[in-house]
């Protein structure tokens, strides 16, 4: 089973994605709603997924996971996927220099579709 992390600022979207995720198989282990939350939450947690909005209020999620992501890359400990209810398209390369394992759109989130996204990033 896989750990995740999900950081939102939307409490539904948090709470949606939580079901999604818990019903195939996910468990959801702490959830932030803002990219400060997210910096001190995920080290700690350690989880196997941060799922991580790409629009945040105090900061870009593209800023939070280049923050992240060289730490948790040293330690192996989590694959950062960052969602958006816009598409990837909007973001340019910047998701790619971004350190993170892919990106899904909101809409399209899934367990089905984090697993394909994951087993694609090993």
């Amino acid at each position: 089973m896989s750990t995740v992390v999900i950081v939102d600022d939307s409490e539904l979207f948090r709470r949606s994605a939580r079901g999604l995720l818990e019903l195939d198989g996910y468990e959801v282990i702490g959830e932030a709603a803002d990219g400060a939350e997210a910096l001190e939450l995920v080290p700690r947690l350690r989880p196997d997924v941060v799922l991580l909005d790409i629009g945040l209020p105090d900061a870009s999620g593209l800023d939070v996971a280049e923050r992240l992501a060289p730490a948790l890359r040293r330690s192996r400990s989590s694959l950062i996927v960052l969602v958006s209810s816009r598409d990837s398209s909007d973001f340019g390369a910047r998701i790619s220099r971004s350190g993170v394992a892919g990106f899904i759109s909101k809409d399209e989130l899934s367990g089905a579709q984090l697993a394909r996204l994951l087993a694609g990033a090993s």
